[in-house]
């Protein structure tokens, strides 16, 4: 008789964003013409930079002749693709990362949930809340977060109150971490850290010989001076962070998958001894083991979005989403809302009305104004009360968006 992996049991229902799309799906089979907008998932409406395009149909044209054709190509990613990444987001700012401590792979949420097999059960976490799911859930199926309690919140796991009061930032944990996940610009909140207040992680890490997961896929978003684009522009942080990019919305990847994960030599972990371990070469014999590399073109496509005409592209679609998070974030603020984040970030977040319940506001909103959101109880316990918009959607959409809310709510 095989055995299950009973952990499964542990997490919640459905994926968040799987519960979404049956709510959305069974709405509109029930409303055929209702015409509902989108602004949940940050998934990405703008096409694929023309640089990238043309880089991509380039090595897929190599891939049909013998001369040029590659077959199995490196896992941690093409020598041509680290170089770009090292020079264009770590050399430029100052910071000393190496070719070898960079691993492209297919997405930032394949990472962020499949590092934490480097580490044992045993380890203590800590997560912001709200926190991006895939961080915890990952987390429960290893067998390391204990039960659920009746505030849907793990009995193993520390939480991080991310609130009002405390402006939407964590404080320090008070006894000892292991594990910490955090993510800046922040998903879900749009919030950020000043390289001030960063610091004082990366010394508490320090001390307590921690590590922290650092979730850095929206950083190319950050609009204001001040703001750390990498948790390596603190000084330590190559001993206790590792850090967590994407090209998808960035560059429009969303469906192309392409990303990268630092792992600096300096980071260690201990075994049962307390004999040091470096976690550079420990995630490299589990993506050479578990992961066959992203495809070649695939990667062609990355390396031309750090060309003159890529960077270019990429920053007009970038300063369109965050045209669109200005048009939610003033929109709503005139209305009445209270709202957070969409500063440096493509998310909104606004406390829902008249103390309404996040799912309540869900359904609210998509069955009078046929506008699809987040609900924030899905980020966790002190998400319930607020809700997630995305700035990804059409111009036109996002406006209409704004329309509908401002008057049918």
């Amino acid at each position: 008789m095989a055995q299950m992996n009973e952990n499964y049991l542990k997490l919640p229902g459905n994926y968040l964003f799987s519960e979404i799309a049956r709510r959305v799906n069974e709405f509109k089979n029930n409303n055929p013409e209702a015409n509902i907008i989108r602004l949940g998932i940050g998934d990405v409406t703008r096409p694929l930079p023309q640089a990238v395009v043309e880089a991509m149909k380039k090595a897929v044209d190599e891939m049909g002749q013998p001369e040029t054709f590659r077959g199995y190509g490196p896992e941690q990613g093409y020598d041509f693709l680290l170089e770009k990444i090292v020079e264009h987001d770590f050399t430029s700012r100052g910071i000393n990362i190496s070719q070898d401590e960079v691993f492209v792979s297919d997405g930032a949420k394949s990472d962020t949930a499949n590092f934490q097999e480097l580490f044992g059960t045993g380890n203590i976490l800590a997560v912001t809340d709200p926190v991006y799911p895939v961080y915890v859930d990952s987390n429960v199926m290893a067998g390391r977060t204990g039960f659920i309690k009746e505030n849907n919140q793990f009995d193993k796991i520390v939480y991080l109150p991310c609130t009002e009061e405390n402006g939407m930032k964590p404080s320090l944990p008070t006894g000892k971490i292991d594990m910490i996940y955090l993510c800046f610009p922040n998903n879900p909140t749009g919030m950020t850290l000043t390289k001030e207040e960063l610091k004082k992680w990366v010394d508490y890490a320090r001390e307590h010989k921690s590590i922290i997961l650092f979730d850095a896929a929206y950083e190319a978003f950050i609009q204001e001076e001040g703001v750390p684009h990498s948790i390596f522009e603190i000084e330590g942080a190559r001993e206790v962070a590792v850090e967590f990019r994407s090209f998808s919305k960035t560059a429009g990847f969303t469906g192309t998958r392409c990303a990268y994960t630092i792992v600096p030599k300096d980071v260690k972990v201990f075994d049962t001894k307390g004999e040091a371990h470096s976690l550079n070469p420990l995630w490299l014999r589990r993506q050479t083991t578990k992961f066959n590399g992203v495809s070649y073109p695939v990667q062609a496509g990355a390396a031309a979005v750090f060309s003159t005409e890529g960077q270019q592209q990429v920053k007009e679609n970038i300063t369109y989403y965050m045209e669109n998070a200005k048009i939610i974030l003033n929109g709503l603020k005139n209305a009445g809302y209270k709202v957070f984040g969409g500063t440096n970030a493509p998310y909104i977040w606004l406390k829902t009305p008249d103390n309404m319940g996040s799912w309540e506001f869900f359904d609210k909103l998509m069955h009078e104004a046929n506008v699809v959101g987040t609900p924030g109880a899905g980020f966790g316990a002190n998400g319930e009360g607020y809700f997630r918009l995305t700035a990804f959607g059409t111009r036109k959409n996002t406006e209409k968006a704004v329309e509908r809310i401002i008057t049918k709510m």
